[in-house]
């Protein structure tokens, strides 16, 4: 069985751009590459509409290759497991009816529904593994670029049974068979054999073995991308680490945000800070537990129950080290749970026995003062959060009996886990004691927020029906607040509009309805909503003792007036912006009308077409309003004068104050497009061609905008173009786009140019102006085969 998906693709591509398709023709060229670059919520917006658009054009292959891109996302970026179950099943059933038997990404789906597998227990299913990865790599031809992935999952398989030896001479043999049939043998490849030889102690043999192929792959002018070079510094520093040249390995490990960003570091990165730490190198706080803790309960909540299970044995020995009695019992605690979801268990369920016992062994803390003063004395003392855990567990443990008090603590114990990232260990210190005070909102509340942290739907579905009973506000909050969490903003809506019915005074009921509003581009209830919360509320900065409901205050705060100018601006309520600017002391050229003045660059971070975000130099015009300045391609629905709505939060921080000078003047504030408030009506085509030279262009560009034109250069100086007049040599050129006004048609545009660049020496080209003119293309056509455009 022989074929070639890359062919495939390409064939695909074209065959869909000229049938006019071209957002899924992009999309299958698009989406593998988010996939493996871990561009997640560029995947996420791609992916529903590219697969909703292959099923309705009737494309089974093509739905095939798109679920597998994102399940290869899911499964290896994301690390989830039973989660994506159901899914990487029905795809390989899918892949193998009659329709879709013959693509040739059906043979990748088998690689999807093992990684599944292992995910959830590889121990647990290495026959079903070795059997299916088998039975295709003896169909399949070495030649093809899917026996190389198979071979390494097969091999995994092999591992994850205790039998390394043989999953090195398997790939050994795997590579052989590739070279023979004239397949060149993947980096990825060699990175899967360094890890099967660290689990043999060959650590010198893992740092020849990553120089060797980084270096053939080089030599076959491949660089090494992003995702490559951070796999071949933490597989160095692992073996840097293992072999004791430890100041070696920190300067080479990837920094804990890297392995945070990219959840398929994470069990690595974990194995080499574990032997930096034994080797007191690496700094062994709290900080780092909880990071782990967070990743361990990511996995828990996605079924990744073997990955789940080896990580939290690792921060519960850690723990240990440090002392932190609770931290390594609550650890314990998960495994013990875990372990009732793997198929095997010999050998984990003695680390997960031993954990517990090291844990129960050490010491307990003597509380400092009586049970009814620790937390005024935890407070006053800003005791660390490991220490104040184990002093509160022993507080509950052993006053248990003692009723008065003992929520409080609770309360506080589990807030104290949260923050050390056990948000379901802390969530079910509260459902013990929920059941003997079930009318207490603060726990309740508490036992809320544990849950949503958690992503526990079943609790929070299980909570919100227990207090809907006797406080039904309550239950739509908690409702109101999971659905928030997991962007179901039109739910979130609703759940608010009920407590509304119920109680018309609440005030942070109406800035969840108000953010969910905004979200749904419903700006008009988004108004309102922010408008009613200030004829509630105290004003800005009142005096008064500011009481708690819903977790928030009763007064208004800054972000709320910035939220209202933000909403009332895109609802060009200008009188509303200008009164709830002075609220904030700002002050506008003019007293009323539209807001359209100058104030400051900004840059607006706006999704293209496909799913990517794009900086974009604005001019700010208002509050919450700037105008987009470069000329855009057909990949974002905005373009050059548009006028946007952004949202008024700044989402990267300015430079310290002690930073460079010349950091702090480059710098500009970014915000987030909201919506596009005055579009100008431009039109977009590309020019192409030599640089005509700084005066010449200067000259071009300050007649085109004296038009009404405008342009943007998107060349740099490395771009370079083939001069016919020397034999092949190069010359500097120019990749302009070119913003033609509402007012002027393309034959003015096509005239004009032709007119301003008269006489260059070198001739520009752009065909599409020319087409849509109506011009003769022959000339465009002969400059861009002359110059290699």
């Amino acid at each position: 069985m022989t074929a070639d998906i890359w062919a495939w693709v390409r064939d695909t591509h074209r065959q869909l751009a000229e049938a006019g398709h071209h957002r899924l023709a992009d999309a299958i060229v698009e989406l593998p590459e988010h996939a493996t670059a871990g561009r997640n919520e560029q995947l996420d917006a791609l992916y529903p509409e590219a697969v909703a658009a292959a099923r309705a054009l009737g494309l089974p292959w093509v739905e095939v290759y798109l679920r597998h891109w994102r399940m290869q996302n899911l499964l290896n970026k994301r690390q989830q497991g039973e989660a994506v179950l159901p899914e990487a099943v029905d795809l390989l059933d899918f892949a193998h009816r009659e329709e879709t038997a013959g693509c040739p990404q059906s043979v990748c789906v088998v690689q999807d529904f093992a990684i599944c597998h292992a995910r959830v227990d590889g121990p647990g299913y290495v026959a079903e593994r070795l059997a299916v990865v088998g039975e295709t790599l003896e169909r399949i031809e070495p030649a093809r670029a899917c026996y190389d992935c198979l071979s390494r999952e097969y091999s995994d398989a092999l591992e994850d049974d205790g039998r390394a030896a043989e999953a090195l001479d398997y790939l050994d043999s795997a590579a052989n068979r590739m070279r023979a049939a004239g397949q060149q043998v993947s980096l990825r490849f060699h990175h899967a054999r360094a890890g099967t030889l660290h689990l043999l102690g060959r650590h010198e043999e893992v740092l020849e073995l990553l120089a060797t192929a980084e270096r053939a792959e080089q030599a076959q002018g491949r660089r090494l991308d992003e995702r490559d070079q951070r796999w071949g510094a933490l597989l160095r520093a692992r073996a840097l680490a293992s072999l004791g040249r430890t100041e070696e390995a920190l300067a080479l490990l990837p920094e804990r945000a890297e392995a945070d960003r990219h959840a398929d570091l994470r069990g690595a990165w974990t194995q080499t800070v574990e032997l930096l730490v034994a080797a007191g190198v690496q700094e062994n706080d709290a900080e780092l537990g909880a990071v782990l803790a967070g990743w361990v309960g990511y996995l828990d909540g996605v079924g990744a129950h073997r990955p789940c299970v080896d990580l939290l044995l690792a921060a519960g020995r850690l723990a240990l080290a440090r002392g932190a009695r609770t931290v390594a019992l609550t650890l314990a605690a998960t495994g013990e749970r875990k372990l009732t979801r793997l198929r095997r268990t010999d050998g984990v369920s003695e680390q997960v026995a031993a954990l517990r016992a090291a844990a129960e062994a050490l010491p307990e803390p003597e509380l400092p003062v009586p049970p009814g003063e620790l937390t005024a004395h935890l407070a006053e003392l800003q005791v660390p959060y490991e220490t104040g855990a184990d002093l509160l567990s022993v507080a509950l443990d052993r006053y248990q009996g003692v009723q008065a008090g003992a929520t409080e603590l609770a309360v506080l114990l589990a807030t104290v886990l949260g923050g050390l990232g056990h948000a379901r260990a802390a969530a079910d210190v509260l459902w013990r004691y929920l059941e003997d005070d079930p009318e207490d909102r603060e726990l309740t509340g508490a036992l809320g927020e544990m849950l949503i942290d958690a992503r526990d739907a079943e609790g929070i579905r299980r909570l919100a029906d227990r207090v809907a009973v006797s406080a039904p506000a309550d239950g739509h909050w908690i409702r109101a607040r999971w659905a928030a969490a997991e962007g179901r903003w039109a739910e979130a809506l609703e759940q608010c509009r009920a407590i509304l019915a119920l109680d018309d005074e609440v005030l942070n009921t109406r800035r969840l309805a108000a953010h969910a509003a905004t979200e749904l581009g419903d700006h008009a209830t988004a108004q309102r909503m922010y408008q009613e919360l200030l004829e509630r509320a105290a004003p800005v900065g009142a005096a008064e003792e500011e009481g708690e409901e819903e977790g928030g205050h009763r007064t208004v705060q800054e972000p709320d007036l910035w939220h209202l100018i933000t909403a009332a601006t895109a609802n060009r309520d200008w009188a509303v912006v200008r009164s709830t600017g002075a609220l904030l002391d700002i002050e506008f050229d003019e007293p009323e009308g539209p807001v359209d003045e100058e104030w400051q660059l900004v840059t607006v971070r706006a999704t293209r077409t496909n799913g990517a975000t794009s900086d974009l130099p604005a001019l700010r015009t208002g509050p919450a309003t700037a105008r987009i300045l470069p000329v855009l391609g057909d990949d974002l629905t905005l373009n050059h004068g548009d006028v946007v709505v952004f949202a008024p939060a700044l989402l990267e921080r300015p430079p310290a104050e002690d930073a460079p000078e010349e950091e702090r003047h480059r710098w500009r504030p970014v915000f987030e497009l909201l919506t596009l408030l005055d579009p100008a009506g431009y039109t977009t085509y590309w020019i192409d061609g030599g640089w005509p030279g700084d005066e010449a262009w200067s000259a071009l560009r300050e007649e085109l905008r004296d038009a009404g034109y405008a342009v943007w250069v998107y060349s740099g100086d490395e771009y370079r173009i083939t001069d016919p007049a020397d034999g092949g040599d190069t010359l500097p050129g120019v990749y302009a786009a070119l913003g033609v006004p509402p007012t002027a048609s393309a034959a003015e545009a096509d005239a004009l140019l032709r007119r301003l660049t008269d006489g260059w020496a070198h001739p520009l080209a752009w065909p599409e102006l020319a087409k849509a003119a109506g011009a003769d293309l022959a000339r465009h056509e002969e400059t861009v085969e002359r110059y290699g455009l």
